[in-house]
């Protein structure tokens, strides 16, 4: 290879370089800025093929799509004076990269912090005038629109950041506030079942003493009956030894004597001394006799 070859050679890299460093893209997803010795010659640079002065000019480059931060964990006190512990994020894009880089120099981390910063002071302002119960549950929403729109306004005008939504992910009470409030809870639920515990002991004793009232009542009637049952059974014996006297009186005498000597003889040393002219044994010679 010649010196003209080598010098032609030469030539052409070095056209290559400078065209490769004149030109630059720029993606859809992102817009640029254009610096001059570090100075700001052109903003808001669009997407496409764009060319630039090798080394004197520098392109900066930053993402409009739409990104999210989440935010650190503080802790912000109600109306009442009660503190909660916050966790939340931020979904934000740029808008204007001019504001944006004039404000920031071009930094993410600069802008984040700048947007923390505006959202911690709005939300320590929201929450100082609502209630506990408003923001938890009745006034959630409504506070998160009216801190978008504040912050918001703010930060398009002085930042070029255009804030699309600030969400809570997680509001929960400081630790020594969430061991108080159990052991309250506690308390409370010990002495609701301490109630619990009297009411049922009261309703078992009342059904105990009705029970035993109902025992009594039906042992009462029962032995009642029972009574009238035997009275009766009395009545109808009566009425049956009465009318067996009549038929025979003779052997009802008989048969009520020898009732008589055998419960009066039931034991083994018992005599009976009879006189051989008695009834007794005129009637046990002649049974037939003796009735007549």
């Amino acid at each position: 290879m010649g010196p003209k070859s080598i010098i032609g050679l030469a030539g052409a890299l070095i056209v290559i370089l400078v065209v490769s460093s004149s030109v630059y893209i720029i993606p859809e997803t992102h817009r640029g800025v254009l610096l001059r010795f570090g100075e700001l010659v052109e903003t808001n640079v669009q997407p496409g093929l764009h060319f630039k002065v090798p080394v004197i000019d520098q392109v900066r480059q930053f993402d409009v799509r739409v990104l999210t931060m989440d935010l650190p964990a503080r802790q912000y006190l109600t109306v009442e004076k009660k503190p909660l512990d916050v966790d939340s994020y931020i979904a934000w894009q740029i808008s204007d990269v001019d504001t944006f880089y004039r404000a920031t120099g071009g930094n993410e981390f600069s802008a984040q912090s700048l947007l923390a910063s505006r959202i911690d002071n709005g939300l320590r302002n929201e929450f100082g005038v609502r209630t506990m119960h408003e923001v938890v549950s009745g006034q959630r929403d409504e506070l998160m629109h009216a801190l978008r729109d504040q912050v918001n306004e703010t930060s398009v005008s002085e930042f070029g950041i255009r804030v699309l939504d600030i969400r809570i992910k997680a509001i929960e009470l400081p630790q020594q506030v969430s061991e108080n409030v159990y052991r309250r809870m506690a308390t409370e639920r010990e002495k609701l079942a301490q109630e619990f515990r009297s009411r049922g002991r009261e309703a078992a004793e009342g059904i105990r003493a009705d029970a035993d009232r109902q025992r009594a009542v039906i042992l009462a009637e029962a032995f009642a009956k029972s009574e009238q049952l035997r009275g009766e059974g009395d009545g109808e014996a009566a009425r049956i030894y009465a009318d067996a006297y009549t038929r025979n009186e003779a052997f009802y005498s008989f048969y009520r004597s020898l009732t008589a000597y055998q419960k009066a003889f039931a034991g083994k040393d018992d005599l009976l001394v009879i006189d051989s002219d008695s009834d007794f044994l005129k009637f046990l010679k002649d049974p037939r006799g003796s009735a007549n």
